[in-house]
């Protein structure tokens, strides 16, 4: 079975329970995470030494908190003390997780299932090519002898429009918050990156969730990020997958073979 989940951010205690319930096996099983591994939990240290401890049978997909950890690793940016990740500075496996999340991508393909993953979504435009040829970008450069200064060029919101005709650190900027951050857009397809809070909220200042720019997809879609959202998109080609954990709501697990969703409450 592959299994997909949710934000995790540092929730550990609950993503074990979530898999004891599912009785997750990694000697059969696919485990994937929608990126945000790391962060305002209590236990990302243990969050990254399981996913690196499961080699092949786990894999997770780039979340801005994954990419701000690296770029944290690398001494380029100071650690925000409510992100709560001393701990895993400390630790003796910080190159190991510097090598680890340097493997990963910003989107995924499951072929034999049909299924895209990514962190926050598909932009504006974007088909499925289009999002796995920008993730590849993004995946060549973390690989490459200068990946550090990719990082350092990664911040800020601006272009909030794609153009493949943009510089090499405009366009991998736009590429990372279209994948890890985007959330709203402005009616032109603009990414708005401010807002977090309910579409509806949105709406009323006159923004459209990025989803609405896209008419049914030929496959399915799974992505977190947006806790707003509690898990709840009326649309069959789209799973929404960060409920909040780390807030205090759940985490959900989605057995993509069964189209099951399982959720674990959050333990504090």
């Amino acid at each position: 079975m592959h299994y997909i989940v949710g934000d995790i951010q540092g929730c550990f205690d609950e993503l074990m329970a979530l898999l004891g319930k599912v009785r997750f096996d990694p000697a059969k099983d696919k485990l994937i995470a929608v990126g945000d591994l790391v962060a305002r939990g209590p236990k990302s240290l243990e969050v990254m030494t399981y996913f690196m401890s499961l080699g092949d049978a786990a894999c997770t997909v780039l979340g801005n908190h994954d990419l701000h950890l690296l770029a944290v690793l690398c001494g380029l940016k100071k650690a925000k003390k409510n992100d709560k990740l001393q701990g895993l500075l400390d630790s003796d496996r910080v190159a190991d997780i510097v090598h680890y999340l340097r493997q990963q991508p910003l989107a995924l393909w499951l072929d034999e299932t049909k299924v895209l993953v990514t962190h926050a979504g598909l932009p504006p435009g974007w088909s499925k090519d289009d999002c796995l040829a920008a993730s590849n970008e993004i995946s060549q450069a973390l690989k490459s002898p200068g990946w550090q200064g990719m990082l350092a060029a990664m911040y800020g919101n601006e272009p909030d429009r794609w153009d493949p005709a943009l510089g090499d650190d405009q366009r991998r900027r736009y590429i990372i918050n279209a994948l890890t951050r985007m959330r709203f857009c402005y009616p032109d397809g603009r990414l708005e990156l401010a807002h977090k809070e309910t579409p509806a909220d949105g709406e009323q200042d006159g923004l459209i969730p990025w989803y609405q720019f896209h008419s049914p997809l030929p496959f399915t879609l799974a992505f977190g990020h947006w806790a707003a959202l509690n898990g709840e998109l009326a649309r069959p080609d789209i799973r929404a997958l960060d409920t909040g954990c780390v807030w205090g709501n759940k985490l959900s697990l989605w057995c993509v073979e069964t189209d099951q969703r399982h959720t674990q409450a959050a333990y504090s």
